[in-house]
């Protein structure tokens, strides 16, 4: 398929449960956005950030089966592809092809493809790589707390988005779309190497970028709480594609960067 025009990316390949990924004639597993997801054609899927040519047939898919799964507890359950994944409690679902997984509670709820994840408490949801839950319970409009890891490498001072739990074709955060969240994003920044005259290795600063997201709006503001050494330029903020939301840092040219963060949700539904 040739690219479109205006489009740097194009489809790469199709796995087995419908997800695509795409390349720019050299990186090859790429997500793409919303928006260059349908400009391809294809169905653009908001709570999990992935593009999708088809929806997996559950009944051509039980042949995956799920493997050294344990569960403690009635009504709970797991999607085809599931490995590794404990449960005690009850009505609790992994929703497929997730692996090293931990739900204690009830009414809890695991995201298609999201791996390494733990929820705890009463009606949370894990949307992404390696994250931490803790459902609020049977409350009119469900609540919860959440935390996940960050991290990104600059080399110049383009801003660039940080990826979820290190997945490098992880950009996107994805969210409920009928959530509104609060956030406080920690982030620690220290220079590798680079040649840029000014400063050197061993620079390095912690920034804090806290605010509140609903839709495609985030009110936020970034405070750089500590710093030794030159940092002129370094930063971090929310960017938007569409409805995708993304954490991009920024460094200096000349400059090796490497990012980590830790992500704290308090997510309401509204």
């Amino acid at each position: 398929m040739s690219y479109l025009t205006g489009y740097t990316i194009k489809p790469y390949e199709i796995n087995s449960i419908g997800e695509v990924f795409f390349t720019d004639g050299t990186n090859n597993e790429i997500r793409a956005n919303q928006l260059q997801c349908q400009a391809y054609g294809y169905t653009y899927d908001k709570a999990s950030g992935t593009c999708i040519a088809f929806r997996p047939n559950l009944q051509l898919t039980r042949s995956l089966h799920n493997i050294n799964n344990k569960f403690n507890g009635l009504g709970n359950s797991t999607e085809p592809g599931c490995n590794m994944i404990q449960i005690n409690g009850a009505n609790n679902t992994t929703k497929g092809f997730n692996t090293n997984c931990f739900i204690n509670g009830d009414g809890n709820e695991i995201a298609i493809g999201v791996n390494n994840a733990t929820v705890l408490g009463s009606n949370g949801t894990a949307l992404r790589d390696g994250e931490f839950v803790i459902g609020s319970g049977n409350v009119s409009q469900p609540m919860q707390f959440s935390n996940f890891f960050l991290w990104q490498k600059t080399l110049n001072n383009a801003a660039t988005s940080m990826t979820v739990n290190g997945n490098k074709n992880q950009l996107v955060i994805p969210r409920e779309s009928n959530a509104i969240i609060n956030y406080t994003i920690d982030v620690t920044a220290y220079r590798t190497g680079g040649v840029a005259p000014g400063g050197g290795v061993g620079d390095r600063a912690i920034f804090k970028l806290q605010g509140i997201i609903k839709t495609n709006i985030a009110t936020e503001a970034v405070t750089t709480i500590a710093s030794s050494g030159v940092i002129t330029g370094w930063t971090v903020a929310s960017a938007f594609s569409g409805s995708d939301w993304e954490i991009k840092v920024t460094g200096a040219t000349g400059m090796d960067i490497t990012w980590g963060a830790i992500a704290n949700f308090y997510e309401l539904q509204i």
